[in-house]
């Protein structure tokens, strides 16, 4: 029979603070295969690391192959390897939630293709996210500065402003142009467009997002206008021409003014800290939430969430949320990325970092089935801390669930104005 704890934490509503989710059109007209939605999200890196080769992966998610059965068996050996990871236990919820498949196989996925149909019809994504996975609401970052009232369940999916490439340095200034009206020639003009795009955005947008540490150091060094200046006259006459110190240069001035505006309009700043997605690539020097520090000492009346705890830099994600009050921490992905390490990491928070700055779960994926599953698991992962918490006395039942109301949803309704979000959702509902 389940503890009071464990049914607590699987029936709250569980807010996601961190997603990719694609729009209900490209869901119902373009979304994914069978194979996809099993496959389509973080472990196709694991398979790829487990020895099946990137070209048997990339037939895997090949939607317009029909050979179900072979584009599985090709990836099926590595899939046995990674099948207990964090990422493939993830695709063995999805297989068993949505297809009622327990043992994944060439002949129990060509079973389930009759259900995968029912899954792509309009209205599905926001059943299996709001009443299936019982999510509270879902902040997406479509990679898009402008942000719209999604009519699919405005008062539901809420976005993020993209900030990503001003702080590489490289800012897309015709599109900038064409969303502001603003056209940029100098530092001040620049000013101006970022304003608008504010202006235009904060009171849909639930937050701002930057995930430069796939671009750059997450190192910053406050920049004046009379270095930044140049730099972006010489990107005007010609984006090819900076160095790498250049865009740093420009990158560092353009998050200072994101984080300015993000503390005007109120709104937290998200920032991608530790683990990349996909692999072979990731230098793990530079992805250390630790080289923020200047950044939030610089900048105290900003709220900025730090992804991914930091992994595997989790030590130094602690001592952030403990030192720093404008820091908050958030578990997005890393149920995932490695369940045991997140669960002692919540833990550790929950003996050094006070209990307001955390928030459990983010399933930082494409499509609705994945974070179906993302939210499954952390629900279990979780549910094992906080008991493992009771267990050795640390905690009683009664200040577990407290706290798990806490990282389930009361925190990310505070940092994240939710209720006068969903407010403003309704009106534009009504609106619309």
């Amino acid at each position: 029979m389940p503890t009071a704890l464990a049914h607590f934490i699987q029936t709250t509503p569980l807010c996601s603070s961190h997603e990719h989710l694609r729009s209900e059109t490209n869901y119902v007209e373009n979304g994914p295969d069978l194979l996809q939605n099993l496959f389509d999200n973080y472990v196709s890196a694991d398979l790829v690391v487990a020895g099946a080769g990137q070209t048997a992966v990339d037939r895997l998610l090949n939607a317009a192959d029909p050979d179900v059965r072979g584009r599985f068996t090709s990836v099926e050996r590595a899939w046995q390897r990674v099948r207990h990871t964090g990422y493939g236990e993830a695709v063995r919820i999805i297989a068993r939630e949505l297809y009622a498949i327990e043992e994944i196989s060439a002949d129990s996925l060509e079973a389930a293709l009759p259900l995968h149909n029912a899954l792509r019809q309009p209205g599905q994504r926001l059943h299996i996210l709001r009443e299936r996975a019982n999510l509270d609401h879902v902040q997406t970052d479509d990679f898009v500065r402008p942000c719209h009232v999604d009519l699919s369940g405005p008062d539901f999916f809420f976005f993020d402003i993209s900030w990503r490439k001003f702080v590489k340095g490289e800012p897309d200034l015709a599109e900038l142009a064409v969303e502001t009206g603003v056209t940029v020639h100098n530092l001040a003009t620049l000013r101006q467009a970022m304003q608008a795009v504010f202006a235009q955005n904060a009171a849909v947008a639930v937050a701002v997002k930057a995930q430069h540490a796939y671009d750059r150091t997450l190192l910053w060094r406050e920049r004046s206008d009379a270095e930044a200046a140049p730099v972006l006259d010489a990107y005007l006459r010609n984006p090819e021409s900076l160095s790498d110190e250049d865009r740093l240069c420009l990158g560092d001035w353009s998050l200072a003014r994101g984080v300015e505006l993000a503390i005007e309009y109120d709104l937290p700043f998200k920032i991608h800290t530790g683990y990349y997605a996909g692999h072979s690539w990731m230098p793990v020097d530079r992805i250390k939430p630790g080289h923020l520090c200047s950044l939030l000492r610089h900048y105290r009346d900003a709220r900025f969430v730090l992804m991914h705890i930091g992994y595997p830099y989790n030590d130094e994600m602690v001592a952030l949320a403990k030192h720093y009050p404008n820091v908050y921490v958030d578990f997005c992905w890393a149920w995932s990325i490695d369940p045991f390490s997140t669960g002692n990491f919540l833990r550790q928070c929950i003996h050094a970092a006070p209990s307001h700055k955390l928030f459990v779960f983010g399933g930082d994926t494409l499509w609705p089935g994945a974070s179906l599953a993302y939210a499954n698991q952390t629900r279990r992962w979780l549910t094992r801390a906080l008991q493992a918490e009771v267990t050795d006395g640390f905690l009683s039942e009664a200040e577990a669930i407290a706290l798990a109301g806490r990282f389930m949803r009361e925190n990310q309704y505070d940092c994240f104005r939710i209720e006068a979000k969903k407010r403003a959702a309704g009106g534009s509902k009504v609106a619309g």
